[in-house]
């Protein structure tokens, strides 16, 4: 089986291990396809796409007669096909290749192998179709460095072993493909059963109007996405369940009874597996992590410092460096202050994951506001988990982060110019400034509406820089020194 690894630079699914494949164009629907009558007019322009997609991504043609098209022509239309026009420029169109080489898509050649749909949760959605199809004779894929990372050929069972140990992320559509074509090898399409049907599966993936109810990037490690009162662009909080047979809910931030819900159905699904929750973990005090703490019913566990600030009981004291045995490599809790001054995250053994909290934002970014922020404390805590080397990261905010030490060197890159551009601020005044009258030249990319959290950011700056005798505070008006 043909997987390949999107690049990290993606907005979506970036780093995940997936199949070829992209949008339907708009030009799709008019090119022609032989053996789709069954398939009906909304189904045969995403063969086509498919076709298309295989051979730009992979360089596989896989058409009838494709062996007659010469290497170089295939290269001259992939990279044109690749190449995004201009304003004013026309496209390439992979129909007017075929035409020209008096080639036709093969609706027969693509086996439907399953419908998938985006869960709401996600920043964006798809209505996906995937196709299983055999590699032509003669045919040679050739991943081109871009937009994919790279791929390569390999089996099913080892491609789901990656995904064990925690150095394959996986997408649940990719999951299911990769569990069915094991369950049937040697014949991959004694899978298709499964593919188009995954509810009949052995293995139960929950799944309602082609939306998967479960998210399981690897072993170990359940994402549940809960609606929650937190700032935009966010609009929930991930609440991450840790472990196999015992669970820790990492965040279950929500208040409202309707996302509580949804949260204990699939805990009791879990618990009906086999996999039990044993307790509740924050990473800080914040109402969008913590609203649904007390609903569970369940032991609760925080740092010392987001204890005294919660209103309930907390049942167990994590101190830094404390272990949690469960999953399959177990996880270590990293005190690492900034946002709060009580925050933590965790570690996972073996694979580096990380579970975030707020020290990383997957969308959006990460407010530091005084006097519970701290910036001096915040750029610490970056520099404590870059020494780690993490791998992917799982922020309490947007989508998973797959090249941990790139995010957050490029993190502490953004502070550090934030800094100087604050600098240059207070040099710009030319007198004792207030924070909002040095908001405009620190944050020269950002709306006025949204100086007000600029403003608080800003303030976390000065403090640093008092600290550190790179700046002076009077009745609350800071000079550059």
């Amino acid at each position: 089986m043909l997987w390949v690894r999107r690049g990290d630079q993606l907005k979506f699914a970036g780093g995940f291990y997936a199949f070829p494949g992209g949008r339907v164009d708009v030009q799709d629907s008019g090119v022609p396809v032989d053996g789709g009558e069954a398939l009906g007019a909304a189904e045969a322009p995403c063969v086509v796409a498919a076709a298309r997609e295989l051979f730009e991504e992979t360089g596989v043609l896989a058409v009838p007669g494709a062996a007659a098209v010469s290497a170089g022509e295939r290269r001259t239309m992939r990279e044109a096909l690749l190449h995004r026009p201009a304003p004013g420029e026309k496209a390439a169109s992979f129909g007017e290749f075929l035409e020209r080489h008096r080639l036709r898509v093969d609706a027969r050649w693509y086996s439907p192998a399953g419908r998938w749909v985006t869960p709401q949760a996600m920043p964006i959605r798809f209505d996906a179709r995937f196709y299983l199809v055999d590699l032509p004779p003669g045919e040679v894929a050739e991943i081109w460095p871009g937009e994919l990372a790279d791929g390569e050929w390999i089996q099913p069972d080892e491609a789901l072993r990656r995904w064990e140990d925690g150095s394959a992320l996986l997408h649940p559509p990719a999951w299911h493909t990769l569990k069915a074509l094991s369950w049937a090898k040697p014949h991959p399409r004694d899978a298709l059963p499964l593919l188009t049907a995954p509810e009949k599966a052995p293995w139960k993936l929950p799944i309602q109007e082609h939306v998967v109810e479960r998210i399981e990037f690897q072993r170990g490690l359940i994402l549940v996405p809960l609606r929650t009162p937190t700032l935009p662009p966010a609009t929930h909080t991930n609440c991450l369940l840790l472990g196999n047979d015992e669970l820790w809910v990492v965040d279950p931030g929500s208040p409202w009874p309707e996302e509580q819900a949804i949260l204990r159905e699939t805990l009791e699904r879990l618990e009906e597996e086999g996999r039990r929750a044993v307790g509740v973990l924050l990473t800080h005090h914040h109402l969008d992590h913590t609203g649904g703490a007390k609903a569970l019913g369940l032991p609760i566990a925080a740092t010392r410092e987001t204890a005294a600030m919660v209103d309930f009981a907390v049942d167990r004291i994590v101190e830094d460096g404390a272990r949690f045995d469960v999953g399959p490599r177990g996880w270590r809790a990293l005190h690492l202050p900034g946002h709060t001054r009580g925050h933590l995250c965790l570690r996972e053994e073996g694979s580096g994951a990380v579970v975030a909290g707020d020290l990383i934002a997957g969308v959006g970014t990460v407010i530091i506001d005084p006097p519970e922020g701290d910036m001096k404390d915040y750029l610490a805590s970056l520099d404590r988990l870059l020494g780690t080397k993490p791998g992917c990261i799982y922020p309490a905010h947007g989508p998973v982060v797959p090249g941990g030490v790139a995010k957050l060197e490029e993190y502490r890159e953004h502070r550090l110019q934030r800094e100087e551009l604050v600098i240059g601020s207070l040099k710009q005044a030319g007198r004792a400034a207030t924070p909002s009258e040095l908001v405009p030249a620190a944050y020269p990319d950002v709306k006025p509406d949204l100086y007000p959290l600029a403003e608080r950011s800003l303030l976390a700056h000065l403090h640093k820089l008092v600290r550190e005798g790179r700046a002076t505070e009077r009745e609350g008006r800071y000079s550059g020194r």
